[in-house]
């Protein structure tokens, strides 16, 4: 894909943190001998001193070591070992509650986890906690448990803190469970960054880069949708499509089995039907994909249909191109665009 980016285009990329180049090219510091991903923090090299690769075998082959920094050999977005090893904790102990002291004991400084919460979630440690218990709460007391077993099960000191957290989160009391749904939402990281997907118990209802701009309306829209709130959590759904996704970047992938829970209006769930339609390694532009769908003076329709899909990769809206072959838009960025469908080609 490097041949889709000049060397100014490159250059000014890198040293402004934006993950939206990830996977796109490898920069190779001839002063220092290092090589960075595109989003290393550490300050901009002089150009003349700069040459860059495709992947990091390219800049190991070429005598370059990995910057210590942005950690140009690890998954972009991947959680450092220790948050690794508590958010595993507390997935498997509902009574876990760790506060700044236990944290010490680990060897982890409190504030140093807060800035990677606060960042790569967008809440605090301690939200994230209290979200994830009474998540599990839910699924207690919707598989039948009684509240007061469910709200002492999961660690509270009283049934009254525990009605004021989930009132907090729902809106509504325990008692009325059945009129409440939940989005388990993870981040995890792939080659092109950081993703959030968030699924229902029906299926994946979101599969998107970490930094879409417009992912804020798209988890208020899923929520007024299906009338639920996201909460930090995991099932069998959001399991499946981190395998798919992970044989997808590797090229092993070209199709795939996880359910999809996607609410929309009639006309946006046949777009999306549609573009599903496209093959692994090809494209379609919005004329013919307007043609295909039966609705061929429907194009600017069909296009905005296209940019309110939630699924990335899985809903394959990149497949979709300009009359021209010009690529057009990309929620997730036109250089991740380029990278997947020239690694569709590549694998096809």
């Amino acid at each position: 894909m490097n041949q889709n980016l000049s060397f100014d285009e490159k250059y000014a990329a890198i040293g402004v943190q934006d993950g939206r180049y990830e996977g796109a090219f490898i920069t190779g510091v001839t002063s220092t001998g290092i090589f960075c991903r595109p989003s290393c923090r550490a300050r901009r090299p002089l150009a003349k001193n700069i040459i860059f690769y495709d992947d990091p075998q390219q800049a190991i082959q070429a005598g370059f070591r990995p910057c210590k920094i942005c950690k140009p050999m690890d998954l972009e977005g991947e959680a450092p070992d220790y948050v690794k090893s508590i958010i595993k904790d507390l997935h498997d102990d509902p009574y876990l509650k760790l506060k700044d002291w236990d944290l010490r004991q680990r060897g982890v400084e409190p504030s140093q986890i807060r800035r990677w919460f606060q960042k790569n979630h967008g809440m605090t440690f301690h939200s994230y906690q209290r979200m994830l218990r009474i998540n599990k709460a839910y699924n207690q007391i919707k598989g039948g448990n009684q509240v007061t077993n469910a709200a002492f099960g999961i660690g509270y000191d009283s049934l009254s803190g525990f009605n004021e957290g989930y009132k907090s989160i729902f809106g509504k009391a325990p008692k009325d469970i059945e009129n409440q749904t939940v989005i388990n939402i993870i981040r995890f990281p792939t080659k092109l960054g950081p993703m959030f997907a968030c699924a229902t118990e029906r299926g994946l209802c979101l599969l998107e880069y970490t930094d879409r701009r417009m992912l804020e309306s798209e988890f208020k829209d899923l929520c007024k949708r299906l009338n639920a709130v996201i909460l930090p959590g995991v099932n069998e759904h959001l399991d499946l499509v981190q395998v798919e996704i992970a044989e997808y970047y590797e090229g092993s992938r070209h199709e795939f089995s996880v359910a999809l829970d996607t609410p929309g209006t009639e006309f946006q769930q046949m777009v999306w039907v549609g573009l599903q339609d496209i093959q692994y390694g090809e494209t379609r532009s919005y004329k013919n994909q307007a043609e295909f769908l039966g609705k061929p003076k429907a194009v600017r329709a069909v296009a905005g249909a296209n940019g309110m899909n939630r699924i990335s990769i899985i809903v394959p809206c990149h497949r979709v191109i300009g009359s021209d072959g010009n690529l057009t838009g990309y929620g997730g960025g036109l250089v991740r665009k380029k990278w997947l469908l020239e690694h569709e080609k590549t694998h096809a």
